[in-house]
């Protein structure tokens, strides 16, 4: 019998006294406390890496080299799309060229870059397009913040919408513009939205409230 008790899953022997104990879990170490992570530093936004550009080589720049050896002041290209700089007063006539004797025909868009603290504040930015080609080239110039710019009308007739809207998102004007007024704001709207000191959610309240009778647009 003593063996029977002794076997295993046997009842265990009885405790003093009599009373059978049960067996109890063992306790398990507390675990330690995950350590807090340490605060993220508030680090001041890394400025954007300037583009990588190369020097645009090939026919076509050699051909504008040679019509305007001064007033193209350089030649580059990123990811593949090919743009020049040049002087403002030789805008109008390369995109002539670049219209007649080149095939560069569509002028697809007219933009511009506010640079609040440049000399020059704006880079103005023409996009064109040749169907023969398939091919883009950007025309960019520099001009300061009141300077007005000739109109590219006479070469390109949608200029007109175009530089239209420039005028009314930076307030710049093109010089000889047959109707230099406002495409997409109000004729009495104060203020150029995409001019560097203005808040993207400011707007002309006193417009809103005159015309939508309501306090704010925002």
């Amino acid at each position: 019998m003593a063996d029977e008790h002794n076997a295993e899953g046997s009842t265990p022997p009885p405790a003093p006294g009599g009373a059978s104990e049960p067996l109890k879990p063992p306790v398990e170490a507390p675990k330690a406390a995950a350590p807090k992570p340490a605060a993220a530093a508030h680090a001041a936004p890394k400025p954007p890496a300037p583009m990588a550009v190369t020097p645009w080589e090939g026919e076509l720049p050699s051909q504008i080299k040679d019509r305007f050896p001064d007033e193209v002041t350089a030649y580059s290209t990123y990811l593949g799309q090919n743009f020049v700089a040049a002087k403002p007063d030789a805008v109008i006539p390369l995109l002539e060229f670049l219209k007649l004797e080149a095939d560069f025909d569509y002028l697809v868009d007219i933009t511009a870059v506010d640079y609040p603290s440049h000399a020059e504040r704006f880079d103005l930015i023409y996009i064109l397009y040749s169907f023969p080609r398939n091919e883009r080239v950007r025309v960019k110039t520099a001009i300061a913040d009141g300077a007005q710019m000739p109109t590219a009308v006479n070469v390109h007739t949608g200029a007109n919408w175009l530089e239209r809207e420039v005028f009314d998102m930076f307030g710049i004007q093109f010089a000889g513009h047959p109707d230099m007024r406002r495409i997409l704001l109000p004729e009495e709207w104060q203020g150029f939205p995409l001019r560097k000191e203005m808040s993207i959610i400011q707007q002309d309240d006193r417009w809103v409230r005159e015309n939508l009778g309501i306090e704010s647009g925002h």
